[in-house]
């Protein structure tokens, strides 16, 4: 058996002659009288209590926890006491990543995990509670598969150290019965050339050269705004993408580019002349933000894009103010309501550019690892998993290659069959 029971009733005292007796001990009587210690896999003791005349289920108790030891089933007792959100919020605080990614992880928690699990007992969890928030999620308006699935990798990663720190035996999203949130089914759809500059077209003139770098490019939005004139290179051949303004709770502040990582992207010469036009008609206003998370040091940059009063470009004034009014003069959205307002686009943002980027490149024969790096994804993987379906279609060069290779050999007097 794991570990020993302790009769606190009594002691053990040596007599005169050398021998041992036991003998009531201050507590007799009082309290609970049997305590089950052990020591865990994590080296430190752990111990319950039972009243007098239960020595039996205090030993049943133990052999328990031998049993989970032996089979790698093993929790620590103090998980029925951990709150779900006890426990998330110090993983968080021992997260290595960014302190922005932090913040925002903290935040999806607290808006959507916490209402529905946050005080449930770590070692409580069952597939069953993870079916019950992925039910909430589905029926939270706002909260779109691609959210969704981010949230669930959210709440796994936490059961994840759970387990780990053995809290938890095994983690319940990786149950068979509990579905991961699956991706949007419908594919990407790029513009046309026509509606790209219909859009342009329709915005302020200050505003024309983000669809330049967002279509010739394919900048994200926030990179689009946090874009300054030492994104061009000397030779005005190559974008240096460096940075991006992101909102921490409703902070705007510096930070990398999506996944920490610069990259630069080849200028078109259209592209750098639109920006060379607008630098002149509109000069680079130096701005001056936090970097990383509100709290963080300042950093300045003489930005190329700003508002009319001369501060940052504000991504919902943006979208709400110059976008959608564009996108519903390119016809691409209906006109507003009678109360001035649009219906929501979120296939048509200014991600719809990166998309007639990717499209536009891989029309033109790149290949896709330049795609991805361009584009600043984690992977080509990623890149091919949305894209794949705006590859040309590879038959016709198949046919023409082989039937290139045979013309070959038919030249020489040898058919197909001695192509071994």
């Amino acid at each position: 058996m794991a570990g020993h029971i302790q009769d606190r009733w009594f002691k053990t005292d040596t007599t005169a002659d050398g021998k041992t007796t036991r003998v009531k001990s201050d507590r007799h009587g009082t309290g609970l009288r049997y305590r089950a210690r052990y020591v865990g896999p994590d080296g430190t003791e752990k111990s319950k209590s039972f009243p007098d005349g239960k020595k039996r289920l205090a030993e049943k108790w133990l052999s328990a926890i031998e049993t989970d030891m032996t089979r790698g089933q093993y929790t620590d007792p103090k998980s029925v006491r951990i709150t779900f959100q006890q426990y998330a919020e110090k993983w968080l605080d021992t997260k290595t990543s960014s302190p922005m990614a932090r913040k925002e992880l903290g935040r999806r928690l607290r808006l959507h995990v916490y209402p529905v699990l946050g005080t449930r007992p770590v070692g409580t969890f069952r597939p069953e509670h993870i079916r019950e928030l992925l039910a909430a999620l589905e029926a939270k308006r706002g909260v779109g598969p691609a959210y969704a699935r981010n949230i669930f990798a959210d709440v796994q990663s936490v059961l994840s150290a759970a387990v780990d720190d053995s809290l938890l035996s095994r983690n319940p999203c990786s149950a068979r019965t509990v579905r991961r949130p699956k991706p949007d089914a419908h594919p990407v759809v790029p513009w046309v050339p026509a509606q790209v500059f219909a859009v342009r077209a329709a915005l302020l003139d200050r505003y024309r050269a983000m669809v330049d770098v967002g279509a010739g490019c394919g900048l994200r939005q926030g990179e689009v705004f946090g874009l300054a004139e030492d994104a061009l290179s000397a030779d005005g051949r190559t974008l240096h993408v460096v940075r991006q303004i992101k909102h921490v709770e409703g902070h705007p502040v510096f930070d990398l580019p999506k996944g920490g990582k610069k990259r630069d992207v080849p200028l078109p010469g259209s592209v750098a002349e639109a920006l060379r036009a607008h630098m002149d008609a509109c000069k680079p206003v130096e701005i001056t933000l936090p970097w990383g998370v509100p709290e963080g040091p300042k950093v300045s940059a003489r930005l190329i894009f700003t508002a009319e009063q001369g501060g940052i470009v504000w991504r919902s004034n943006f979208n709400g103010k110059e976008w959608k009014p564009a996108l519903a003069a390119a016809g691409l959205i209906p006109a507003a309501d009678d109360d001035g307002k649009y219906a929501l686009a979120r296939e048509r943002g200014m991600h719809a550019l990166r998309h007639f980027y990717a499209s536009a490149l891989l029309d033109a024969g790149e290949n896709i690892k330049a795609v991805s790096e361009y584009m600043g994804h984690a992977d080509p993987g990623l890149t091919l998993r949305v894209y794949a379906h705006l590859m040309p279609d590879s038959r016709e060069r198949a046919r023409r290659a082989i039937d290139t290779v045979f013309q070959r050999l038919s030249r020489g007097d040898h058919g197909p069959q001695t192509a071994q």
